[in-house]
């Protein structure tokens, strides 16, 4: 797929340093593994470097040797990190004793690691819940300025040529808010927009997903996203947003020139903002199941440095794709 050539390309050519939390978890190793005889990041593994070590030689993995191996056990920096957790929790009621426990954990080393600066970017999720991934990364990183929620993108990559981006759409939210208000569902739609621009390099035209399209139908959740929509045009004056939108209207261009001519988005949708999770996350996986389309994510966003989230169940391909996802985002929030 281009895009994903796109983002192997921008990751070779501006390495960044990403850190692995699952060090010692063997589909993260794989991919850790490709990445690196790729020259397409710089490896932080967390973990045991005895485990870590004996494990790349069972696997036959030899590019682990170049991946920085910290132990969260024995990590010279401890004390710093220790200070920094307990400076930035302290009001919350954290002790320095409790600060020097948590820094052993790899998913809240890995965001202390990112906070001062010694990393880009995480990933993690092998093996760890969306919760305990995103605990630590809230308590820390914090979100974006003027974000106050974390949200989850999709990219669906189907065989309609004719949908989207050649058959490319992002969509959102799918994996963390289950019913967002109108300003939460703006700073999403604002938030996935940008997510659009960080990885495809394209523009935004963003549809606000509804049963119903621009006043065809009246209910309290109608009302909410013509609401967001709204906020969201104010939020992202520079950015094409349309709604309410229904599905076919944001996507098929005769529909959306019958029911909403002269719209820029409608009919030719590239990112689809969901009202709720629910339908967001049966949505996507319908596609993906139905449709044969090909789902990569959730891409975590809002957060103020790139931390995403693994489904357990996910393949060495789906690592790999992540940390080029995850790097391509640190690129992006540097700028």
């Amino acid at each position: 797929m281009e895009i994903l050539e796109h983002l192997l390309a921008r990751a070779k050519a501006n390495p960044q340093r990403i850190v692995l939390p699952e060090g010692d978890e063997s589909r993260t190793l794989q991919a850790a593994d490709i990445i690196l005889k790729e020259s397409a990041a710089d490896i932080f593994l967390l973990g045991s470097p005895e485990k870590i070590n004996l494990m790349a030689e069972e696997l036959g993995l030899e590019n682990i040797k170049k991946a920085h191996i910290i132990d969260p056990e024995n990590n010279p920096k401890s004390e710093v990190y220790a200070n920094l957790l307990f400076e930035l929790r302290k009001n919350k009621g954290m002790s320095l004793d409790e600060a020097k426990e948590k820094v052993k954990d790899p998913l809240y080393l890995a965001c202390l690691m990112i906070k001062n600066g010694d990393a880009d970017g995480e990933l993690a999720g092998a093996r760890s819940t969306t919760g305990n991934v995103l605990r630590p990364a809230l308590q820390i990183i914090k979100t974006l300025p003027g974000i106050k929620v974390v949200s989850g993108a999709c990219m669906l990559f189907t065989k309609e040529k004719q949908y989207g981006e050649n058959g490319f759409v992002l969509v959102a939210d799918m994996a963390v808010m289950p019913n967002p208000t109108a300003q939460e569902l703006a700073q999403i739609a604002v938030c996935t927009g940008q997510t659009m621009r960080n990885l495809a390099g394209v523009e935004p035209r963003i549809a606000m997903l509804s049963f119903s399209t621009k006043g065809s139908a009246s209910h309290e959740i109608v009302d909410k996203v013509v609401e967001a929509t709204a906020l969201a045009q104010q939020m992202a004056p520079d950015m094409e947003i349309d709604g309410e939108l229904q599905a076919d209207a944001a996507l098929v261009a005769s529909v959306g020139e019958l029911k909403c001519p002269g719209s820029s988005v409608a009919g030719h949708a590239n990112t689809l903002v969901f009202p709720t999770l629910e339908v967001g996350n049966i949505a996507y996986k319908l596609v993906q199941r139905l449709g044969g389309a090909e789902a990569i994510g959730p891409i975590l966003q809002g957060i103020a440095a790139p931390v995403n989230d693994l489904s357990r169940g996910c393949s060495v391909s789906d690592i790999v794709q992540m940390i080029l996802i995850t790097s391509s985002q640190a690129m992006a929030s540097k700028k």
